[in-house]
This record gives C-alpha cells, structure tokens and sequence, in this order.
C-alpha cells in the first residue's frame, strides 16, 4: 500500500479544501458538528444547503456511475472527500441515503429501482432514515417482531422501530420486517423501502439527556408498502442488510473530525497558562497530545486501508477491515472527548451557550456524545466478533 497520494489526487483535495473553507462561513450561529447539529431546527436547513451545493458540484455519488448521477470516481477519491468533510465538521451528506441505501440499491437493486431513487439521493433532493432497530431488537437484530403480510401487490407492514437516526427529516425508509412467521432469527426477514409519507407511519421524538432530539420511534401501523419496493427477495433480506452494513464503515470522517478537534485543542494549550506558563509546554499535557496525534495517523491508516480494499472489490476483508476501524474510530473520539476534558479542568465540563464555556463547548458535548458512538451503528464487541469471524476466520462461539 503506496500512502502518498498522486498529484492528481493532492490537487483534488485541494480543490475540496477551498470549497469547505469559504463555505462553512456561512455556518448559522449555533452550529455543532454531528448529529445534533445535522438533524436540529438550526443545522438542518444548513445540511440542506450543503447538499445542494454538494450535488450541484457532483461530489455527492462522485463513484456512482454517470447514468444515476456520479462520474465513476475511483473509491479512494470519494474517501478523500469524506476526509476533507470530516475535517472541517461540514454537512451536506446523507449518511443513510449516500452512504447506505444509496450503495446497496446500486448493488443488489433493480433497474427500476436504481432509475426511481438513485437520482433524487445524487440532486439532494431525498433523504433517508433507517428502520432495523426495535425495543427488544438492537444488537440482535435477528430478533425483530415488525411484521409483514402479503395483500395483492402490497405488504401490510406493523411494529415499532427505534434510535432512528434523522427520521423525522426523512422523506423515505429502508427497513427489516419478518415475512415467514414460521422461520426464526435471520430466516424469513425481507428488506423494504417505504416513503415516510406512507398512510400509518408516525414518529415519536426520544430526547437526549443533551435536549437534542435527533433519534426517533417509528410506529407502522397497516402501512401499505407496494412489491417492487422490495431489496433483493422475499424472506432474503438478511444478506441484504449485511450488504448495506459494508457501505456503513470507513469511519475516515470521524478520524479527520477527531484531527480537527485536536488540533483546537492543541491551541488552546498555546493560548492558555497555567502557573505562568503556557500548558503546551507541560510535559504531561504534550505527552497527551502527541499520544492521539499518533493514534488520529493511525486510525487514518485504517480508514484508507478500507478503501484501499473497496478498491480491490475484495468485500469480504473490506467490511472486516471497516469493522475494525469503526472500533478504533469511536474509541479514539472518546479519548480525545476525555482528554480534552481532563486537560481544561471545569472549563471543560462547562456546557456551550455560557460565556465561560471552553471552544463554544464542544468538548463538553463530545464527552456526553461520544460514548454513544461505541453503540451506533453495532457496538464495539459485535464488531470485534465480526473481525474475529470474518477478518481472521474464527469459528464462532457455538
């Protein structure tokens, strides 16, 4: 694995700096990066603004094939993008729409389905939410109750989902619901897209001990969900969903945001003293700060190495590899998160709004958030199972 970039590809960095550099000065006062800015009264019409710029630029599906609205962009042009994205703690992509269903539909979807909802995900125009989880069916998802009824050409879809990230913005919704009763676990699950407007869909905010609201419940109740919205076969939605989860991971924007992040931090220590002297030059706190600069290079790697693989089309040690770097990435925000805490003493814990809040607060939001992160989108000891299983070839604890 060559790490340097060509020239091309320095160039084209370049190019997607200065474009996030002039426009994040339009951010509204406010603004904070993840996903209670993204989904908030505030940061959402700014998401969407950035969408549109994006898509009018083309770097949204910049992979995707010209016909549906990319350009054929290698993969690793795209994790550049989302590298420079992380790092300036911009908005504008959908992480449900381009980064999940928006894959797997080009995958695995009909033509008809490509031509109907690749287009409007590439001109920003669609956004998406996802209903996997359930009260009694995080981490196991297998064990989901939605259910799903043959009528005529439709599906009768009821049950409760939940932590849906964005679904009160959505406009669709891919979801598992179980259509052979008679089958357990993975066994007779089939996935399907929904548009949110659907007769029967509501949605019940959950609040963040944060105020911020941007997980949901979704009810169905009798929604009618035609045939050809069907991913893949009848009762095969399983495969489906773990085609999806390998598009989910490179975790390359969490790494870049965490460099950023440092990189405040870093200057605050330049700027504030203690005992006289600036904290930068405490051997402590620079032993701190060298120690996740080492691992922000290092989980960098990881993300590229994920890429690298896509790349190869080698799928099987792509999402092994992707599984890996999600550990890595959200323990390191942590890290950073507690580090900066524990460096800014009570300053540090002192919540954005107040005019004696540190870095407009962030870290103080970041040591609420990120343990989260090790949750989202399946915990740190699934993904290390799937490593083990896999990446290494492990057999599975029977």
């Amino acid at each position: 694995m060559d790490f340097r970039l060509t020239p091309e590809q320095e160039a084209l960095k370049k190019e997607f700096e200065e474009f996030f550099e002039e426009e994040m000065k339009n951010e509204p006062p406010g603004w904070v990066w993840g996903l209670e800015g993204l989904f908030s009264d505030v940061g959402w019409p700014f998401n969407v603004y950035m969408a549109k710029r994006l898509a009018e630029k083309g770097w949204l599906v910049r992979p995707w094939p010209e016909e549906y609205g990319g350009c054929n962009a290698p993969m690793i042009e795209q994790l550049i993008f989302g590298d420079v994205l992380g790092y300036y703690c911009a908005p504008g992509v959908d992480p449900l729409g381009v980064g999940m269903i928006g894959p797997t539909i080009l995958a695995v979807g009909t033509e008809e389905q490509k031509k109907e909802h690749l287009p409007p995900i590439a001109r920003a125009e669609r956004f998406w939410c996802q209903g996997w989880s359930e009260p009694d069916a995080g981490s196991d998802l297998a064990s989901l109750t939605t259910k799903a009824v043959k009528d005529g050409d439709d599906w009768i879809l009821n049950g409760q989902k939940c932590w849906n990230t964005g679904a009160h913005r959505a406009d669709w919704c891919f979801a598992l619901a179980r259509t052979n009763p008679e089958e357990r676990r993975s066994k007779g699950l089939t996935y399907f897209i929904l548009d949110m407007k659907s007769p029967g869909v509501s949605i019940v905010p959950i609040e963040s001990m944060d105020g911020s609201k941007h997980f949901n419940e979704i009810y169905f109740d009798d929604v009618r969900v035609p045939s050809r919205n069907i991913i893949g076969e009848v009762n095969g939605g399983w495969a489906i969903t773990q085609t999806t989860m390998n598009y989910e991971r490179s975790s390359v924007g969490i790494m870049s945001g965490a460099c950023r992040g440092l990189n405040e931090l870093v200057q605050y220590c330049k700027e504030s003293r203690l005992r006289g002297k600036p904290l930068s030059q405490n051997p402590h706190v620079r032993h701190r700060l060298a120690q996740l600069a080492i691992d922000i290079e290092v989980g960098r790697t990881l993300s590229y190495h994920v890429g690298w693989l896509q790349e190869k089309g080698d799928i099987m040690a792509a999402a092994a590899a992707a599984c890996g770097a999600k550990v890595y990435s959200t323990e390191l925000w942590q890290r950073v998160a507690f580090t900066g805490i524990e460096i800014m003493g009570l300053y540090g814990t002192v919540a954005k709004g107040s005019k004696w809040a540190v870095l407009k607060g962030q870290f103080e939001d970041l040591a609420q958030s990120t343990p989260g992160y090790k949750l989202g989108g399946g915990t740190s000891e699934i993904m290390r199972s799937i490593v083990a299983w896999v990446g290494l070839g492990l057999p599975r604890i029977k």
